[in-house]
């Protein structure tokens, strides 16, 4: 790891979310250049939308800490290309989100995005979600991420991979004695979204939300590693979509009629 990297911290959570609290803290411990830029509210479920063609304020809230009336990638721009534009951040850290960020579910997190979008910018990107029990709502414990939150960042950082590469870290629901470790694993691609109509107690409401945990889970992926082995996973995503596979075998098959 760079000595003293730069740090730009963001979040889907909001400015004055606890889970930004403590990922402050924890790249405290990794250096002395540490910067947030976050929403001014609560952004989750934003994915990567910018506020385009909408004015937007930023607002400092002390020394190198400010909020952004926008989603969490606004933050992100507004961190790389003005606030820190003079000195760009080395890594750009999203979260620490209540509740996990797993699957197909990482298409929608804002925390996700900020992440992306540090990588985008040319930083190391590396979000952190902590999971709850969203069947029996119990209340969320830090206690994963207070105990192992700085050393696993630091060996991530020492590790991390290329450029077009970004990480997704979920740390499990259960005391910090009962991690199994730390797995490297794919995302979990469900069949069909989990995202449904959900009925409202108000007549002719409703919300789009996930009703229940999705199944099947695959074992040796995120959601199954997390929930099952009480294990913390890391996944490397990229940001490179293109499907070479099928680039390879699409060639020579679609042409225009008489070409």
């Amino acid at each position: 790891m760079k000595q003293n990297p730069r740090i730009l911290i963001s979040n889907d959570d909001g400015i004055d979310a606890p889970g930004l609290a403590m990922l402050t803290d924890i790249a405290r411990k990794l250096s002395n250049d540490v910067w947030v830029v976050a929403p001014g509210g609560n952004q989750s479920g934003a994915g990567h939308r910018f506020t385009l063609g909408t004015e937007m304020a930023l607002t400092q809230h002390g020394e190198r800490r400010f909020s952004v009336d926008g989603t969490p990638a606004d933050c992100v721009v507004i961190g790389c290309t003005h606030v820190l534009k003079d000195h760009l951040p080395d890594i750009v850290l999203s979260g620490i989100n209540h509740g996990q960020n797993m699957g197909d579910i990482i298409h929608c997190s804002g925390t996700a995005a900020a992440a992306r979008e540090g990588a985008l910018q040319g930083a190391l990107g590396i979000a952190l979600s902590q999971a709850i029990d969203y069947e029996n709502q119990l209340d969320i414990s830090w206690e994963c991420v207070l105990v192992h939150g700085a050393d696993l960042l630091e060996k991530l950082i020492a590790n991390a991979g290329g450029r077009d590469t970004y990480y997704n870290i979920n740390f499990p629901v259960c005391s910090a004695k009962e991690v199994s470790g730390v797995e490297i694993v794919p995302h979990q691609r469900f069949e069909r979204s989990a995202f449904k109509h959900y009925p409202s107690k108000n007549a002719g409401k409703f919300f789009v939300s996930i009703p229940e945990t999705p199944t099947p889970m695959d074992p040796g992926h995120d959601f199954h590693v997390l929930s099952m082995e009480n294990a913390i996973t890391i996944t490397p995503l990229t940001l490179v979509q293109s499907d070479m596979d099928d680039i390879s075998r699409l060639q020579g098959k679609i042409a225009l009629a008489g070409a």
